[in-house]
């Protein structure tokens, strides 16, 4: 399973999933820092969950960092965007 997928999968496993985007944009950091030629380095998250809804902007991110587990020491770049 390649990390776009694992991380959607990841994600919904957790959540209850209204809106998920995930984007791979390593593309735009080739021969950038972090860049490490696999393709699957830099990722943006747009997810949308009622587990989130009521927390703060540090909470919504530490539930997702949690919800991704070890996949986080394998991805250089993750921008999220939660609501």
């Amino acid at each position: 399973m390649n990390k776009e997928a694992e991380i959607r999968a990841r994600l919904m496993a957790v959540f209850t999933v209204q809106e998920l985007e995930v984007i791979n944009e390593s593309s735009l950091h080739a021969g950038h820092g972090g860049d490490d030629g696999s393709g699957e380095s830099h990722f943006r998250v747009r997810l949308k969950a009622s587990e989130l809804a009521s927390l703060s902007r540090v909470a919504r991110h530490r539930a997702v960092h949690k919800a991704l587990g070890s996949l986080t020491h394998e991805i250089h770049a993750l921008a999220l965007e939660l609501s």
